[in-house]
């Protein structure tokens, strides 16, 4: 059964169409499931979006829940539709969102850490002008971020675990296999997923998230794992879905999962 664990609709600001129009596209692709992951509100700041352009509004965050709920009932039949959200993971904020998550009935929750030392893990300026020193201690910096995330136990999946490539190809050649490592470990034992994420090929590196090495490592520390396309217009929903599954086999996995009402759903490969 195909799946689709990540996909944005126009509440967050920089996604191009509704929440239907991915549904419809999730059926167009064959699939048997489609998750609605938007961007949270940023539940940091009293201010009702402080982020345009980047996340929901925090009273648009209702009627996210509603509609996609609606959708649900309306679907059911011909295709599972999930609610989910992707939720920034801000340490000091951990217990506010977690709060705000409590009284909603998802299907899952994916983490992702978007901001590393207070810049975004996009920007391509943050690594102007570093050393060798300084571009590891980044490094370190954001897969301590990813560790304190699985942590938290707020999450279910794990978001783009090595995005910070995305306009940096060279990240990947950072060393850090220790901090990889020790990561996967702390995943693996809180029993969280990772995702297969196939928007990397729209960015600068080109590829997906996360790389062939670190799946490999992954499949070694028994880390599960999901897929998602974080399709931002309904005609990536689904994208490359067999080519990861085919590859997925070729590194030695044998399923994969997504979630229902927090619940694993194992899927063969």
């Amino acid at each position: 059964m195909k799946f689709d664990l990540h996909t944005h609709h126009v509440r967050c600001g920089h996604a191009d169409g509704d929440i239907e129009e991915y549904v419809l596209a999730a059926i167009d692709a064959g699939l048997g499931a489609i998750g609605i992951s938007d961007h949270s509100p940023y539940f940091g700041s009293p201010d009702d979006q402080p982020q345009p352009g980047i996340a929901m509004a925090r009273s648009d965050f209702a009627n996210y829940v509603e509609e996609v709920l609606r959708l649900k009932q309306k679907y059911e039949g011909r295709i599972e539709v999930l609610l989910g959200i992707e939720s920034d993971f801000f340490p000091e904020y951990a217990e506010v969102y977690r709060e705000a998550y409590a009284p909603v009935p998802f299907d899952y929750i994916i983490g992702s850490v978007h901001l590393s030392g207070g810049v975004s893990i996009f920007n391509r300026n943050r690594w102007k002008d570093l050393n060798e020193e300084q571009h590891l201690a980044h490094k370190l910096e954001y897969y301590d971020l990813i560790k304190q995330s699985a942590r938290s136990r707020m999450f279910d999946v794990l978001g783009h675990i090595d995005a910070m490539k995305g306009y940096y190809p060279a990240f990947s050649d950072i060393p850090a296999h220790s901090a990889i490592d020790e990561t996967l470990q702390v995943i693996a034992e809180e029993q969280i997923a990772i995702e297969i994420n196939t928007s990397g090929k729209t960015k600068t590196v080109g590829g997906w998230y996360p790389s062939d090495e670190i799946l490999e490592r992954a499949l070694h520390y028994g880390v599960a794992v999901t897929f998602g396309s974080d399709s931002h217009v309904p005609s990536r929903v689904g994208d490359d879905w067999e080519l990861v599954r085919e590859r997925l086999k070729e590194i030695g996995f044998k399923d994969w999962i997504y979630f229902r009402k927090r619940q694993r759903v194992v899927v063969a490969l």
